[in-house]
């Protein structure tokens, strides 16, 4: 025999503006899903059961569930807290954009040996990647020069 519900779910809006939200939030699949937890709720199905259904753990639901009593529908919208900050400044990252436009021939490795020197910040290979990337610019394995080559190559070579 299970255990009695011990949170109630707070009715305070009505399932037939629940429903409306459902049907405007069709794009929104992470908060579509909440709503459809929310409306089984109200339809008296337990709080395993409504996780069950919407395919969630039952503590995501109590979660789930707590933030609607408290909140309401702004309860429901999922806060996404931005991640790590990042180890260069805006600042420095704009000085070193300024750096890598001067010159349009940089490997990988110069830029990271170039960050750590001038900047004190020690990134891997893959990530100074990203960096470029978020900086807009484009990065590519340089073409190979051979030292030994005479400046005149193509002359000699159409003489011949």
């Amino acid at each position: 025999m299970a255990r009695k519900e011990e949170i109630k779910i707070n009715r305070s809006v009505p399932l037939e503006e629940i429903q409306i939200r459902i049907r405007s939030m069709e794009k929104d699949v992470r908060i579509l899903k909440r709503l459809y937890f929310i409306k089984y709720r109200y339809q008296g199905s337990s709080v395993a059961e409504a996780s069950k259904n919407v395919g969630v753990t039952k503590m995501v639901g109590y979660y789930w569930q707590q933030s609607w009593n408290k909140q309401g529908f702004n309860g429901l919208t999922p806060r996404f807290a931005g991640g790590k900050p990042s180890r260069m400044s805006d600042e420095q990252k704009t000085e070193l954009r300024s750096i890598l436009e001067k010159r349009d021939d940089w490997t990988t490795e110069e830029v990271r040996k170039m960050i750590k020197g001038r900047f004190g910040v020690e990134y891997g290979i893959k990530h100074v990647r990203k960096l470029l990337k978020k900086l807009k610019m484009h990065y590519s394995k340089p073409y190979q020069h051979d030292y030994r080559r005479p400046r005149n190559a193509e002359e000699i070579l159409k003489k011949t």
